[in-house]
């Protein structure tokens, strides 16, 4: 029989991360909450198929919902498949979901999905955080420390090969 190389899957770690949200977002406080998913969207996400950079949080019927995050279906399933980007609730507990609510409510916060993984007990986890929009001139901040940053790392790294 013939080989075939074996997926690795992931049983822990990071599955999916939204690298725009610190860019376009203050990110002020992170909280973590556990998904209500399906048997084959846990297999797809053991496989690392999934984006959540184009994914909201959602406000509706008291509890919150994963709106549009991308879980391809999953290849070995075949009668049972789940729609990719269908809202997935997200699990809190009772005094996290009413801060959240109250500070959407109230102070114009935002919750913006930051990274999809599985924790060390092998749940399926999403780090959620409040957060405020950023202007278009923080944005330009943010870039030019980076940039300024990347100069610097590289400008040490050059004088200590160099000397």
């Amino acid at each position: 029989m013939a080989d075939k190389k074996r997926k690795s899957l992931i049983t822990t770690g990071t599955v999916a991360r939204n690298k725009k949200a610190s860019f376009n977002f203050f990110l002020e406080e992170k909280f973590e909450a556990g998904l209500a998913l399906l048997g084959s969207e846990v297999k797809s996400l053991r496989e690392g198929h999934a984006s959540i950079t184009e994914a909201y949080v959602s406000a509706e019927d008291g509890g919150l919902f994963l709106v549009n995050a991308n879980i391809q279906e999953y290849s070995g399933s075949s009668f049972f498949q789940h729609k990719p980007t269908r809202p997935r609730r997200l699990l809190l507990h009772k005094k996290q979901l009413e801060k959240l609510l109250g500070a959407v409510a109230k102070k114009g916060y935002t919750i913006v999905p930051v990274s999809l993984y599985f924790n060390d007990r092998g749940i399926a986890k999403l780090e959620i955080a409040l957060a405020t929009g950023k202007k278009n001139f923080d944005k330009r901040q943010t870039e030019k420390d980076r940039d300024w940053n990347r100069d610097k790392q590289r400008l040490l790294l050059n004088r200590s090969k160099g000397g």
